[in-house]
């Protein structure tokens, strides 16, 4: 259930609301697409400047309107455990397949923290778990040693690894079996090849087709194949992450595709001038703007 290509979904907005009409809009642009599953309320979904309430009607709309089709992991995780697990709690309620759980943020908890925060998650609620280690957003990450502990525990069944560290990967893959999923777009194909299955993708939410081909390709073990879409992908990855904080890039892009607004909330705020030209000609070279 949690291997293949992954949209991180953003959540759009209009005059400073949830634009629930083009969230649905989104949502079946991805099952046309064949997307393997859908993520909504992650770092891209801008989960830290929703309301309580925002984040569970989100997560509610996208699970209806994937209506069964394909997966849905929702963005349920918090630096507080007892928010998490009623995130959680409310994410089984609406039938969602399971939660993505960050590493609690700004608390910078000991390893021992990490591992009963989870745990605890887990234990409360009876939906899989999918961790997600990313310590640059959140000032302090797992080691392998908690990981490989908490792959103990029920529930918890995938790791989505934004670490960057490939002897991180390595070091998860062959010390226990969870499924292991990119949290970088460009490190896709490099990460699989230390035996991640997939990646909870940004890029996918203008070229869902193009990251499953890439996927599909790895879970058939036809890396060489593989690597002909990671080139393809590369520069359109390397720039939607890298000209500015996720998701700046990849909202003025879909604005420039006319998918969705660019608009944000503060303290998020819209793309340089500048940087919007370099961006806009990534698009074209893609082949995705005239």
């Amino acid at each position: 259930m949690f291997t293949g290509a992954f949209v991180a979904l953003v959540t759009p907005f209009q005059d400073g609301e949830v634009d629930w009409r083009t969230l649905d809009e989104l949502v079946d642009f991805q099952l046309e697409s064949g997307i393997d599953g859908i993520v909504p309320v992650g770092t891209t979904g801008e989960s830290p400047t929703l309301s309580h309430d925002e984040h569970k009607k989100v997560i509610e709309r996208v699970v209806k309107a994937a209506g069964g089709k394909v997966p849905v992991i929702a963005g349920a995780g918090s630096n507080s455990t007892a928010e998490a697990i009623d995130l959680a709690a409310f994410a089984k309620k609406i039938g969602a397949d399971a939660t993505l759980q960050v590493d609690p943020y700004y608390n910078k908890p000991t390893q021992e923290g990490f591992y009963q925060h989870f745990k605890a998650v887990a234990e409360e609620v009876d939906l899989p778990i999918v961790l997600y280690d990313i310590p640059g957003r959140c000032g302090a990450g797992m080691t392998p040693g908690t990981i490989v502990r908490l792959a103990e525990v029920e529930n918890i069944v995938a790791l989505k690894d934004a670490t960057g560290k490939l002897d991180h990967v390595s070091e998860v893959a062959t010390r226990c079996d969870l499924t292991i999923l990119s949290g970088d777009d460009s490190l896709t194909l490099p990460m699989a090849s230390v035996g991640a299955k997939g990646v909870v993708s940004v890029v996918a939410n203008i070229v869902p087709a193009d990251v499953k081909a890439m996927t599909d390709l790895i879970l058939e073990g036809d890396l060489v194949s593989a690597r002909q879409w990671h080139n393809k992908l590369f520069t359109l990855c390397r720039n939607l992450l890298g000209l500015a904080t996720n998701p700046i890039p990849i909202k003025a892009a879909m604005s420039m595709l006319n998918m969705a607004s660019e608009e944000m909330r503060l303290p998020m705020t819209p793309m340089e001038e500048g940087k919007k030209t370099i961006l806009k000609q990534t698009l074209k070279t893609y082949g995705l703007l005239n």
